[in-house]
């Protein structure tokens, strides 16, 4: 019996029964020029340019590049913060990110947001206004002296106890 070519709507079968390796080949060409007809547009022709591999590779290095500028933004963000807040411990801040930043550490880099996010009270203008108020009235009473005058120190005015050392091993 002779080959016979059939034709069907999702593609031509060839029929028939025959000896011999004629008709396998037949077979297979055709088979290959069907899949060939049917294949993806990623699916290149050997010797030319593979489109979807170079880019993936211009999308990968292009995310490297964002995802890295993105995570030293937000490294970078308690100090950003501090430094617009002009926040009084901005050098411990810029201190903390920098941990963070080389150890992988998490920790220091929470503790920089939160000494920038939080201000703390100021304790030490009040106190010093406070020692500042008691020494212009101690100085108003006559009881405290200038703090800014001392006299110099002469060998007369030391006596011969201060030369020595009370225990050599304090040194």
């Amino acid at each position: 019996m002779d080959w016979q070519w059939v034709e069907y709507p999702e593609g031509n079968v060839l029929m028939g029964l025959s000896s011999g390796l004629v008709g396998i080949k037949i077979m297979e060409n055709s088979l290959r020029e069907a899949a060939i007809a049917h294949a993806p547009f990623f699916i290149t022709a050997p010797g030319e340019t593979d489109i979807l591999f170079h880019g993936i590779a211009w999308f990968v290095v292009l995310a490297v590049f964002a995802l890295g500028a993105f995570y030293l933004t937000l490294h970078a963000l308690p100090e950003k913060l501090a430094h617009h807040a002009n926040h009084t411990q901005i050098q411990l801040i810029g201190v903390l990110t920098l941990l963070a930043l080389f150890t992988h550490n998490g920790v220091f880099w929470v503790a920089a947001l939160v000494l920038a996010v939080v201000r703390f009270p100021d304790f030490i203008s009040p106190i010093q206004a406070i020692a500042d108020s008691l020494k212009t009235i101690a100085r108003n009473k006559g009881e405290f002296g200038d703090s800014t005058r001392h006299e110099p120190v002469t060998e007369a005015s030391v006596t011969p106890d201060m030369t020595q050392q009370e225990n050599p091993k304090d040194v």
